[in-house]
């Protein structure tokens, strides 16, 4: 899967991930600081990744937890900041959505503290009975 603007182009082949600036830029983000290498290496063996490149330079990544059927669950987006503002976001969240494998997924879920309105303009709102939703948090999890 592939999908070019300009010099800019968005694929889930994994072996195009360029690792230490995916680790790089989760370690140092506010939802994964700390994050070592190794649990890096080890979310992106077990979910759908996307890359997004500027000729073969990486500069963005997003990845996708799913069954393939019943759940997605969008995490760890980023774009470096030298190519925000230019609509790449937009970009990798439409190449995410249109993605064949995840076509006909019931529910598709994510979190984020400062960009709910890219998210709301592919139909993502805030959950609906949120009382129905539960969460267990380990305050020390692996590094």
């Amino acid at each position: 899967m592939g999908l070019t603007h300009n010099s800019f182009s968005i694929s889930a082949d994994k072996s195009k991930l360029d690792i230490d600036l995916i680790h790089e830029f989760l370690t140092n983000s506010y939802w994964a600081a700390g994050r070592s290498r190794e649990l890096v290496e080890k979310t992106i063996k077990h979910s759908l990744c996307f890359g997004v490149y500027n000729n073969a330079k990486q500069v963005g990544f997003a990845r996708v937890i799913t069954d393939y059927v019943v759940l997605a669950y969008v995490a760890d987006v980023f774009i470096l900041e030298p190519y925000r503002g230019i609509g790449l976001g937009k970009k990798l969240v439409g190449a995410i959505l249109s993605h064949p494998e995840l076509q006909g997924i019931k529910k598709w879920m994510l979190a984020t503290s400062d960009a709910h309105g890219l998210y709301s303009q592919f139909g993502f709102r805030t959950i609906s009975n949120p009382e129905k939703f539960m969460e267990m948090f380990n305050p020390a999890p692996a590094k």
